[in-house]
């Protein structure tokens, strides 16, 4: 790949969140560290599309768009024409397979994903508790949260209860630590609610030492020590079965997959 970056260029009539999602999707299967995206949401005007594309044309980019008004969508296929740019429409083919298949018509109104409806209100009431309940600090949200997740340190609880959490489940998050009581609500929940995080030790070595450096803290730090960390996981394996409930190995394994994992566990419960 050449130095010179590569320019994707978003259009949008609304955020520009999904076709930025889809971009960078793709980009990840790529060897394109280059890639430079230019993201234009709340596009209203023909003069708008005209000036983007010019652009477009001059750094040798192309345009991936999700415009639902038809006459946005007509100018930008002219100017694509005109200017020999290559353009993606990402909503287009689905739009028209949804019009083809269920003789419908749609309601051409932009950001209708991101509508204030009751979903968003469950969202934003998740993340809300995620935060309060997060880290184990507040003891009681164990009692009302959809998901309890349990797991020694850098085994990505966090994260984990905010992606859930941008879902709409209340998560609620509990580290595990040998010499710490475990709160008595912990044992008062439905086991099934209930999943333990777990690592590779060797994994769980790197990541420790590495948070480690970043603190800048001694390499000899007894949290990223081999026996320490073979006891937290023991620890955390008795716990799981004493308590009945799945066990997760979440090495090298991204966010994405293992809440995917956890919800289809939650919809099998």
């Amino acid at each position: 790949m050449s130095e010179k970056p590569y320019v994707l260029f978003l259009l949008s009539d609304s955020l520009g969140e999904t076709a930025e999602a889809v971009a960078k999707a793709t980009i990840r299967q790529f060897n394109a560290e280059q890639v430079k995206i230019r993201k234009f949401g709340h596009i209203r005007y023909e003069a708008e599309i005209r000036t983007i594309l010019d652009e477009a044309a001059r750094t040798g980019g192309f345009v991936a768009y999700t415009l639902v008004q038809p006459h946005l969508r007509e100018v930008m296929r002219e100017e694509a024409l005109r200017l020999s740019i290559r353009t993606v429409d990402i909503m287009g083919p689905m739009m028209q397979a949804f019009i083809d298949t269920y003789d419908d018509s749609p309601k051409r109104q932009p950001g209708l994903l991101h509508k204030m409806d009751e979903d968003y209100f469950r969202r934003v009431e998740a993340i809300e508790f995620a935060v309060r309940a997060d880290d184990g600090r507040d003891p009681s949200c164990l009692l009302e949260a959809q998901i309890v997740l349990v797991g020694v340190s850098r085994t990505s609880k966090t994260p984990l209860s905010v992606f859930l959490a941008h879902k709409g489940y209340k998560v609620a998050n509990l580290p595990l630590i040998p010499e710490v009581k475990l709160p008595k609500e912990l044992f008062h929940i439905d086991s099934r609610k209930i999943i333990g995080l777990t690592m590779n030790e060797e994994q769980m070595l790197k990541i420790r030492n590495e948070r480690l450096k970043t603190l800048g803290l001694p390499a000899n730090a007894q949290y990223a020590t081999r026996e320490r960390i073979r006891e937290e996981l023991q620890y955390a394996r008795s716990l799981a079965e004493k308590l009945g409930c799945t066990l997760l190995d979440v090495t090298d394994n991204a966010i994405e997959e293992t809440a995917n994992v956890i919800l289809e566990l939650l919809q099998q419960g």
